[in-house]
C-alpha cells in the first residue's frame, strides 16, 4: 500500500505523473472539491470515481477558494487535513490542491481521459470544454441522497438531538 504523503503532490509533479500515466496507457479520471468535511456521500462519490478509469486524480479546493465559494466559516478542516483524510482512502491515487476558485486551468493541464462531477454540477462542468476537445469524456455521478457537509454541519450544530415527542395527557 502507497504511503498517504506520496498520493499528495503538488502541481508540477502531478503534471509529469498525468503525462507518464498517459504514455502509459492508463485512464487518468479527474474529479475535484473542497470534501472538507468526509461523509458516506463522499466516499460513494470518489469510488465510483474511480472504477471510471486505471488511476484517480482529485483536485482539492484549497482553503482560500473554499472559503471564497462557501464562506468565511468555511472550511472546517484545513488543506493539509483534507488532503491527508482523501489520500487515505484506496480510491484515490493522488491528491493535487488548486487555489482558483474553480479547476479549469488544472483540468487543462493534466487533460485528464475522464472527468467526473455530481449530478447536481450538470448545468456547469468545468474544464468540460477541454476534456471533450481532447477526446475525454465526461461522467455525471449520481448523488447519495441525504449525504452533505452542510447536513452534517446542521446535525452537530443542534447537538445531534433527536426530536422530542410530546405526549398527550388525557384531559379529565
Amino acid at each position: 500500500m502507497r504511503s498517504k504523503a506520496s498520493k499528495i503532490v503538488n502541481r508540477a509533479a502531478m503534471r509529469g505523473i498525468a503525462r507518464r500515466l498517459k504514455k502509459a496507457r492508463k485512464k487518468v479520471v479527474f474529479t475535484n472539491g473542497a470534501f472538507d468535511i468526509l461523509h458516506a456521500g463522499h466516499v460513494t462519490y470518489l469510488e465510483f470515481a474511480r472504477k471510471q478509469g486505471d488511476v484517480l486524480v482529485v483536485g482539492l479546493n484549497s482553503d482560500s477558494s473554499v472559503r471564497r465559494y462557501k464562506g468565511d466559516k468555511r472550511p472546517i478542516n484545513k488543506q493539509a487535513d483534507r488532503a491527508k483524510v482523501l489520500a487515505a482512502l484506496e480510491c484515490v491515487d493522488y491528491v493535487v490542491i488548486f487555489n482558483e476558485d474553480e479547476p479549469a486551468k488544472l483540468i487543462a493541464e493534466l487533460l485528464p481521459n475522464v472527468l467526473v462531477k455530481g449530478a447536481d454540477w450538470a448545468h456547469y462542468v468545468s474544464g468540460r470544454d477541454v476534456v471533450e476537445k481532447n477526446g475525454g469524456k465526461v461522467v455525471l455521478a449520481k448523488m447519495v441522497e441525504g449525504r452533505s457537509t452542510t447536513g452534517v454541519i446542521q446535525k452537530i450544530l443542534m447537538g445531534n438531538r433527536p426530536r422530542r415527542r410530546t405526549r398527550s395527557r388525557p384531559r379529565n
